[in-house]
Formats: structure tokens, sequence, C-alpha cells
């Protein structure tokens, strides 16, 4: 069946996005789905160990989020203006991809102040899009210094959906703890219920992990606004694959009975699946990926998947539907809807086997 945007609906009440993640990250709620048997359980995070065993191995995305979102005044006017950094352009330059909200005061040639002391000042020098524009930061300092004072002056990325003012404990909790190459600009959560603890037992266990790096943007998140799927276009994301990883993920593919490879998180998947060779083992791959998976789709890579729950026609969601099965999903979600599951970035964790 050709899948439509409107086969991905359905009602998400609102208390059940979470607008602050578990006390402790390994004990949010872990919902199994066992796909051959068609089953659902009920466990918590930590009880993930149970289901893997020595030499099998976890993708794990290793992306560090930067604080990127920042607040900056308008010259003469003094407006309060967000800037949201998506990307930097020309690190010489000292160039920069942003959005910009409110977008309708911020025109080409006008100026941005940042901090109390107001000695970063940015120029829009384009207009890319809607809220889109290219800022030229004018910094005296060096480029480490320059870098430094974006992030004194940068807060945690939280999505948007989340109302409360950000505090200083999400700094570390919108973070996985394996977080180590900085160019996220929102986090891959289902890394983030991993506690130190239970890594610690998963690798006294025997089990394997191979990193790679996909810095998720906004584009992620972007809604999809055409019923036919395959006329929807992802946004790039940069990714990066070495060899490392390879090496240890094509020696599981070929392991006789296969291991399980597991793929933490939905930007780990479209990491190894956009770097599938022709006789499906994996690549190395050291670029941009705009790789949109939705079902019909025929996984080469990983075959289990950790991931959150997500919100109603996200292309998140559509993923895991081609993982786990449309239908199959479709039960899932209801039934997280009716057990008070916590959907999105801070929400509970579901394990597809």
């Amino acid at each position: 069946m050709k899948m439509k945007l409107s086969h991905f609906n359905f009602e998400l009440p609102d208390e059940l996005l979470a607008e602050y993640p578990a006390e402790n990250r390994d004990e949010s709620r872990l919902m199994v789905l066992n796909r051959k048997e068609q089953t659902i359980e009920h466990k918590h995070f930590k009880d993930l160990i149970d289901y893997f065993e020595e030499d099998d191995v976890m993708i794990l995305n290793n992306t560090k989020v930067f604080p990127a979102r920042l607040y900056g005044n308008k010259e003469k006017t003094g407006a309060r203006i967000e800037v949201f950094l998506l990307r930097e352009l020309n690190e010489e330059q000292r160039l920069w991809d942003v959005l910009v909200d409110p977008a309708r005061k911020i025109r080409i040639g006008n100026k941005l102040y940042f901090g109390d002391d107001e000695t970063l000042v940015a120029e829009v020098i384009d207009n890319t899009t809607s809220r889109g524009r290219t800022l030229r930061f004018l910094y005296d300092g060096s480029y480490t210094e320059f870098r430094k004072k974006l992030t004194d002056l940068g807060e945690t990325p939280l999505p948007k959906y989340i109302k409360r003012d950000v505090e200083p404990e999400d700094e570390e909790r919108y973070q996985t703890i394996f977080a180590k190459n900085e160019g996220a600009v929102a986090a891959p959560t289902a890394g983030m219920h991993f506690s130190k603890h239970l890594l610690k037992r998963l690798e006294i266990k025997g089990i394997d992990f191979a990193e790679v790096t996909l810095h998720v943007g906004l584009g992620t998140f972007n809604s999809v606004e055409v019923e036919d799927l395959s006329k929807h276009k992802m946004d790039s994301e940069e990714v990066t694959i070495g060899p490392e990883t390879v090496e240890r993920i094509n020696k599981a593919l070929a392991a006789r009975p296969r291991r399980r490879i597991c793929a933490v998180g939905t930007t780990a998947m479209r990491a190894v699946e956009s770097a599938v060779s022709s006789n499906h083992t994996l690549n190395e791959i050291d670029g941009w990926t705009n790789k949109f998976i939705f079902p019909p789709y025929d996984f080469s890579i990983a075959n289990a998947m950790i991931t959150n729950f997500h919100t109603p026609k996200s292309t998140l969601m559509m993923m895991t539907s081609a993982f786990a099965g449309h239908d199959f999903v479709m039960r899932a979600y209801d039934e997280a809807v009716k057990e008070k599951y916590k959907f999105y970035s801070y929400g509970d964790a579901m394990l597809i086997i």
C-alpha cells in the first residue's frame, strides 16, 4: 500500500508531551516491540540489557549539541530578536546560516548586538528563506575567542514545544553522555536514555559500540506539507562514518548466526542507511545526507532500533513505521497514549527487535 501523510495521524494529548526528562536517564519507560511475534512489552530503559547478547552491536550517534539559541538587540530600535544558529558557512569570514524571530523586523544591512557589553555584533548580509538569514559576525578577537563568546551567550536549544524557560540542568540533560563531536542543533534523543552505569553493564556483557556522527539539524523536525510522501524533501545534515565503525558493523553483518545490530535513534539509522554499498554492507562516508525513509523501505544494516515516541505526521514516526510496520506502530502508539507514555525529545523510549 502506498503510504500517505494522513496514515500517520493520531490524537496526542498535550499532557503527554514531556517538558522535563526522567530524573534518572535509564529509568524512563521502555516499550518493547517484537516484530516477529507482534507483541508489546512494558519495561524500563535499564531493562534494555536483557535483549542483547555478547558481540551484538549498538550504533551510537556521538554528535554534540551546541548552545544554538541567542538573543540580540536590533540597532536603533533595541527590539529583542531570537537568532537560532543553524550552521557555520565560513570560519574565516564568520558567516552563519541562521533563523531569526520575528523575521519581519530583520532586513539586509541590519545589525544585531549581543550580550550586556555588546562586544559581539552581527550584520545581516542575505535573506535565505522567510525566516532564514546569513549573518556575518563582527568580533575583534581570535576565532577561538569568538566561538567561546557564542557558547557563553547561547542557550540550550530546547524544542519549541517545551514552553518553559531553559534551566541549568538542561545543558547536561539535553545531551547524550557519549556526545563528543559538536555540530548538532537538536539532540539525538534516543541516546539520552543511556546512563554511564547502563553503558558499563552493556560493555561488561560484551556488547560492542560503533559510533557515527550525524549533526542533527532543525530540518529533521520540519512538518511534512504534502500528502504524497515521495514529494517531501528533507534538509541535508552532515554525516561521518569512519573505518573503525565500518569494520565493526560489517563484521557483525557477516557473522552467522547474524548478530543483533541496533541503531540507537533515527539519526543513527539515517546515517548508516545513507552509506550502504551495492552488496548491502556499510561504507565510510564524510559528507551530507538528505535521505528520507518512509514505508515501504528495505533496511540493510540494523535489525533493531531504539527510538522515542514521536509526534503525529513526523518524518521520525514515518521511519519508525518503515522499520516496525505501519499497523504495528499505530497499535503501539495507541497503547502508548492509553498507558500515558511521554512523547518527544524528553519522552520515553521504544525498542524494536
